[in-house]
């Protein structure tokens, strides 16, 4: 029992970190005024946040690794592993946004952008999913979160295959996506956007597991970002 109750602590422990230096990083990105370079709201805003939020975790990383020997999958790790992941992932995800497209078509359901296609926010928007969305994301949810996780919490389903460290860091990662306010208290969510989340955490988790890199990770959660933006923005152009 006793057990149990330091696992739950743990986790409780670590989401509050997961779910906190987000929350930190935008509290600081709002201290600036975007309007000269991004009238929009468009990239600027979300590039600081994604920034600070990796700065913030970084120097902890690097510490831990230098003085627990924590492996957070900085270097390269298996490549051989890590690249069949990334050309599988994309495979995949390819067939998933053709077939999204083909049903957002026929049921007359593409939602606009909430800000006008211009050169200069659609050129903001894909270098921030590009450079930024993947290495800042995959540093917390996989390389931070699975390693400190798997510290207290072992098991694993699917004949070893699925890891319960990256099943709580994806649910955690999904948990990232829930808008909330404290004053006054307000929530809200898309819960398509939580399952669709969670599914691609599980996926990242899996090649940092497998790869012992987080840069295979990053690429795949870049290359989704990208694709499913770029797609958007031609469906935007053509619907």
């Amino acid at each position: 029992m006793k057990n149990v109750f330091l696992k739950l602590v743990w986790i409780l422990f670590i989401s509050l970190i997961l779910l906190g230096v987000p929350r930190i990083a935008g509290l600081f990105a709002d201290q600036f005024n975007y309007a000269n370079i991004d009238p929009d709201g468009a990239f600027a805003w979300i590039s600081i946040h994604h920034i600070v939020q990796a700065l913030l975790l970084l120097p902890v990383m690097f510490i831990l690794a230098r003085t627990k020997n924590y492996n957070f999958g900085f270097s390269l790790g298996n490549k051989k592993i890590g690249l069949y992941f990334v050309r599988l992932f994309a495979k995949i995800f390819a067939v998933y946004i053709l077939v999204s497209l083909i049903i957002v078509y026929l049921a007359g359901t593409f939602n606009t952008f909430p800000y006008p296609l211009t050169s200069r926010n659609i050129l903001g928007q894909l270098k921030f999913q590009l450079f930024l969305s993947g290495p800042s994301e995959e540093l917390i949810f996989r390389a931070f979160a699975i390693t400190m996780l798997f510290l207290y919490i072992k098991g694993s389903f699917f004949k070893g295959k699925l890891s319960s460290a990256n099943i709580i860091a994806a649910v955690i990662f999904a948990l990232a996506h829930v808008r909330f306010e404290f004053f006054p208290f307000s929530l809200s969510y898309d819960p398509f956007q939580l399952v669709y989340a969670a599914a691609l955490g599980l996926a990242y988790g899996i090649c940092y597991e497998r790869s012992k890199s987080m840069i295979y990770p990053m690429i795949m959660h870049s290359m989704s970002n990208v694709v499913a933006v770029g797609v958007s923005i031609l469906a935007g152009f053509i619907l």
